[in-house]
């Protein structure tokens, strides 16, 4: 079965409404927004509603309604929905709850939710439990309660499980313009990637913001993106579950850092998905992604009239990828004419009080420092109140602010410290001019940071589709360290010379075999140091044999290994099955610093060997890779080549792969390589 377009469920030209109260507030709500097609009540008992006549059923239509309101019981719900389905509706939203939502209350919530589907056959439906859509741009809504948005010509798309959520962001009073609201509650046929896809396609909206609480189908998360890519409109995304852990049963030290909010940063990083922490930074990263778009370089200036202001924006960017550049020579003449000779040219720039309420000498020192071929200038600028002070010489530095950014081309934000210094009108006074109102100084450059984010996502090469999340039946085995190195080696992975060995005695041969020292581990031991079963730096027969010996009671044989050079930098690299995206690649520094550091990178699969270079390259751990203080050093790329190599494996695998997990991975100085010292492989059979 194949469902039909959302094209008449989201720009409706006829809706139906069904039930009471529910039922009036939707029409009362297009009737304040000025909905200019057909509405029609259907309800068992009432003549009109609201001056409309009433109807008593689907088949008492005057036709199959674009879109419908179903704000009855919940099995009534299930009902009128098939009835809608069979009449050729363009689709429905669901209200009531009392379904999957409810299983710990009602046993049938599950199956009733399942019977919904069926029901709604190829007809679209949102939710259920669901507050259902505005569309400001036309008017038309499904709606029933209050909600703060008005008409507008373009803006914002925002999506949220919650309805809740949906009605606060309503409300928001930061010039935000939004052509659509949309709640997805339990999803169960139609999801927010479904939605976001259909209200992607309408050219009014100029960019996407989602409140994620669980992906759902990947697979229509990475259509969106893709098509978000072409559009060349931006998606950002407010991902909750920190807390939450993936509920599986793993040995490995990899499962400890890929946790699945871990795993949802890098898919959503992968896809060109801005990610963003908080809902006041959703409202300023959409507002900037509605002025400006993704900001192609991480150079960024801030002009304001105050050293403490000039310092609080330079502090807020540590530990962020945005850089305040320093000026360029050809801008300090300029600046220098306009500002005069006690200001201090540089970057953030303090340009004090002597051009206040200048509007000719404001003009030309924003120009100047526009003209540094940054990414987005900043100006600072609270807004007195508007009850109690005179704001007139605020709207001259507006003013400069906008004849400055339509002189330069540049991109410009008025950024306000504090949210309730910058009045909604002036907010949307902005807008309309092409400067973005900025609301708080960490919100507005984590903004930065993530636009910046999304033009370097938008301009990596095409992105390979993920690994698929299914695994074979089977039960799980757990390869020994002998056997799972040697199918390492065979996908490339350099691992250490060793032997197999059945007593200690043929311990003691391998050992001179192989050359001394040795390291001696038993096999079938997953945590070996934890009880005794691994020794290294062994020399000699008796020192090897005396060691297996002491192992005898838990080893079910021996490794025998030349010991490996005294590494540089150990790193852990192992995949774990997460049970939406599949296999992901862990990477990060390993040995006893997995936990203490918490440096790792995770890489959704496949993987190219460029992204594995860009995410290895952000591990603190990278200093003492690439030579730390003058000490002995590696290189990079010889790092990802093994990563590259234990991906590959990982890809190969996949259909029966459940764990794989390489610590440490030891990187030899003076580029000698990288080699697998341990490794773990757990696998259906």
């Amino acid at each position: 079965m194949t469902q039909r377009s959302l094209d008449r469920l989201i720009r409706p030209k006829t809706i139906a409404v069904f039930g009471g109260r529910e039922a009036r507030r939707v029409i009362e709500q297009c009737d304040r927004m000025g909905f200019a097609g057909e509405i029609w009540p259907v309800h068992p008992t009432q003549e009109n509603v609201l001056g409309r006549r009433c109807y008593r059923s689907v088949a008492d239509l005057p036709d199959a309604p674009d879109a419908a309101f179903v704000g009855v019981n919940r099995t009534l719900t299930v009902d009128i929905v098939r009835e809608l389905s069979a009449r050729g509706a363009g689709g429905a939203v669901c209200y009531a709850s009392g379904f999957s939502e409810a299983v710990a209350e009602l046993a049938d919530g599950a199956d009733l939710q399942q019977a919904l589907v069926r029901a709604a056959d190829a007809m679209p439906i949102v939710g259920p439990n669901c507050y259902g859509m505005i569309n400001g741009l036309d008017g038309a809504l499904l709606w029933p309660d209050q909600h703060g948005i008005v008409r507008s010509e373009r803006g914002v798309a925002i999506l949220t499980q919650s309805s809740n959520i949906a009605i606060n962001l309503s409300m928001q009073r930061r010039g935000l313009p939004i052509s659509y609201l949309m709640t997805a509650g339990n999803q169960a046929q139609t999801g927010l990637s479904d939605l976001a896809r259909a209200v992607l396609e309408d050219p009014r909206v100029t960019a996407v913001g989602l409140h994620i609480e669980g992906f759902g189908d990947i697979r229509a998360l990475e259509a969106l993106a893709m098509r978000a890519r072409e559009l060349k409109k931006p998606v950002v995304a407010l991902k909750v579950g920190k807390s939450e852990q993936a509920q599986r049963a793993t040995v490995s030290h990899t499962a400890s850092l890929a946790g699945s909010d871990a795993v949802a940063g890098a898919v959503l990083d992968r896809l060109g998905i801005g990610r963003v922490e908080t809902l006041p930074e959703l409202i300023e990263m959409l507002k900037l992604l509605h002025v400006a778009g993704p900001l192609e370089s991480n150079a960024i200036s801030s002009m304001s009239c105050s050293g403490g202001e000039a310092s609080l924006m330079a502090d807020a960017a540590v530990g962020r990828t945005v850089e305040f550049r320093a000026l360029k020579p050809e801008q300090l003449p300029a600046l220098r004419a306009s500002l005069g000779q006690m200001v201090t040219l540089s970057n953030p720039l303090d340009y004090h009080t002597f051009v206040w309420g200048d509007l000719g000498r404001q003009t030309e020192a924003f120009s100047a420092m526009f003209a540094g071929d940054y990414a987005l200038n900043l100006l600072v600028l609270d807004f007195p109140r508007e009850d109690r002070c005179d704001g007139a010489d605020w709207m001259i530095t507006v003013a400069a602010v906008t004849a400055a950014a339509k002189q330069t081309g540049a991109r410009a934000g008025i950024l306000a410290t504090l949210p309730e210094n910058m009045p909604e009108a002036i907010a949307e006074q902005l807008i309309e001019a092409g400067i973005v109102p900025f609301c708080g100084i960490s919100e507005t450059l984590a903004a930065a940071d993530i636009a910046i984010g999304i033009a370097k996502a938008w301009n990596r090469q095409q992105l390979l589709p993920l690994l698929n999340a299914s695994i074979a039946e089977g039960e799980v085995e757990t390869l020994n360290e002998a056997a799972a190195k040697a199918e390492l080696a065979a996908a490339g992975l350099a691992v250490p010379l060793g032997r197999i060995a059945a007593t200690a005695s043929e311990a003691a041969d391998c050992a001179e075999q192989l050359g001394f020292p040795v390291a001696l581990k038993a096999l079938g031991v997953e945590h070996k140091s934890e009880v005794g079963a691994v020794k290294l730096n062994l020399w000699g027969r008796n020192a090897v044999r005396d060691a297996a010996e002491g192992m005898a009671g838990v080893a079910h044989g021996f490794l025998v290994e030349r010991m490996i050079d005294r590494p540089i930098a150990e790193l852990i690299v192992g995949a774990v099955r997460d049970p939406v995206v599949g296999l992901t690649l862990t990477v990060g520094a390993g040995g006893i610093l997995v936990e203490l550091l918490e440096d790792s990178v995770i890489l959704p699969l496949p993987v190219t060997k460029a992204e594995v270079l860009e995410r290895i390259s952000r591990l603190k751990v990278r200093k003492l890779i690439e030579g730390y203080r003058g000490n002995a050093g590696s290189s990079l790329e010889i790092v990802a080549d093994a990563v590259l190599s234990a991906a590959e494996y990982v890809v190969t695998n996949a259909a029966h792969l459940e764990e794989l997990d390489i610590n440490p991975l030891m990187v030899l100085a003076e580029s000698r390589g990288a080699i697998a010292a341990d490794a773990l492989i757990r696998r259906r059979r």
